[in-house]
């Protein structure tokens, strides 16, 4: 598998803002973890998840593949995305993604991220 390209298509799905996109590269009981708030369980759950978020900003835009790392079973994930808010601003901000997979699919997705610089006045 072209790994690189794998995360690459995750960027583009959470750009276009598919909640179902998303919550379908997820096992159907996979576990989501944004950033500190609890993880949620189930492919609908996290669907959800995702579209709340996303009422919340206008978008977000070039998720970007800095490097990344895989060993069987997990893959790690770091990079930046763009964040519009509401107001137009655009705060740009960094993450690390691990995934632990279930074949091709993701069982649990944990995301850490200070998105502290988006909600700043």
């Amino acid at each position: 598998m072209d790994r690189k390209a794998w995360l690459e298509n995750i960027g583009r799905i959470i750009d276009s803002m598919d909640a179902e996109g998303f919550a379908a590269l997820m096992t159907e009981n996979g576990t989501f973890r944004f950033g500190n708030m609890p993880a949620v369980v189930g492919r609908a759950n996290i669907a959800e998840t995702v579209r709340n978020f996303w009422s919340m900003i206008k978008n977000s835009e070039n998720h970007e593949v800095i490097d990344f790392w895989e060993k069987p079973g997990s893959v790690v994930w770091q990079g930046s995305v763009l964040y519009t808010r509401k107001d137009d601003r655009q705060v740009k901000v960094q993450f690390t993604n691990i995934f632990h997979m279930d074949g091709d699919l993701i069982q649990d997705y944990l995301i850490y991220i200070d998105n502290g610089p988006l909600w700043e006045a």
